[in-house]
């Protein structure tokens, strides 16, 4: 895996450090909840409210699963047209101490979000998602999320006129010229190169490779757009479990592809998704290994945490080839 020349940034949202050189610390998973076909809403009445029994069981299984395998969780807080999200912020937060973030189609209900997040104190465990490229006014926006203090911010760099890596490029630089333009300030920056395909992902981890070796700056993107693209066509092919192989397979090749941080869908997937996630950290910070000879620095990484045995035979065989090799 490449070592970046220009030194990656290395943030913290809400407790959780992301960024730095592939291998340093674990992959972000940050899932979904709330949004219009959450389990949480029993068939028909979303307007009824939600299910707090089942949304209390999806946030603290994401806790233990981060706690187990070192994966950290956030919260994708979705609010639909109409809704505000006080209800949902309240909940999550009453819930769970993990990191999330404000989501919604429309602008100011977004902005609305934040507000509120500013108003109870969380700016400091919110990020704002997300400054993109084909919002109107862009310079409302960024001046509306300094004005409310916004810390971390996503940037979707995704140009639906030019889906190459370089078109990622040029939509990053947009946002960033907006930003500058509207004398805003953001301790975190994210840049999302997300696509609603699924093999178009591997375009994703080229851009973010792009972007940070112009930047530094931490990337992400959205594995799951893709794969849940495909969850009807491959349930009739192969059924649930193939499609949920076909999923994990997504985020897994993902988290091991310059990807800081990964939208992962609905949270009920989180057992199947953050073991994956866990193994190609793994993986990962073994490779990185292998031409560095640093371990991640994050004691917690999965590699460290799920497999120390071979971590500490990393470190004490690597010159012996014949010895690794029977590990």
């Amino acid at each position: 895996m490449q070592r970046f020349n220009t030194e990656p940034k290395v943030y913290e949202v809400g407790g959780v450090k992301l960024g730095g050189q592939p291998g340093d610390y674990p992959t972000v998973c940050c899932f979904s909840i709330f949004q219009e076909s959450d389990k949480v809403f029993d068939k028909g009445s979303r307007r009824k409210g939600f299910n707090e029994g089942r949304a209390e069981e999806l946030l603290k299984t994401a806790d233990k699963l981060w706690k187990e395998t070192g994966v950290p969780v956030m919260a994708d807080i979705v609010a639909s047209p109409g809704e505000k999200f006080k209800k949902y912020v309240d909940f999550v937060t009453s819930v769970s101490d993990m990191p999330f973030c404000v989501d919604a189609i429309m602008m100011p209900a977004k902005l609305e979000g934040a507000a509120y997040c500013a108003e109870q104190g969380l700016l400091d465990r919110m990020f704002y998602n997300s400054i993109t490229v084909w919002e109107e006014d862009l310079l409302t926006e960024v001046k509306e999320l300094a004005q409310i203090g916004v810390k971390h911010v996503l940037l979707v760099a995704f140009d639906q006129n030019d889906q190459t890596p370089n078109g990622r490029i040029t939509g990053a630089q947009k946002l960033l010229d907006a930003i500058e333009k509207a004398g805003a300030e953001f301790e975190t920056i994210i840049v999302d190169t997300t696509t609603l395909n699924a093999p178009a992902n591997a375009l994703c981890g080229l851009s973010n490779q792009l972007i940070k070796e112009k930047w530094g700056f931490a990337t992400a993107s959205a594995p799951s757009n893709g794969s849940y693209m495909e969850l009807q066509r491959l349930k009739d092919m192969v059924g649930f479990k193939g499609w949920a192989g076909f999923d994990a397979a997504m985020e897994a090749l993902s988290a091991f592809y310059y990807n800081d941080l990964i939208f992962t869908g609905p949270m009920a997937g989180a057992s199947r998704v953050v073991s994956a996630v866990a193994l190609a950290d793994a993986f990962l910070a073994t490779s990185v290994f292998n031409e560095t000879k640093a371990l991640p620095k994050d004691p917690n990484h999965p590699l460290l945490k799920l497999f120390p045995e071979f971590a500490e035979q990393l470190k004490v065989a690597w010159d012996k080839p014949s010895d690794l090799e029977k590990m």
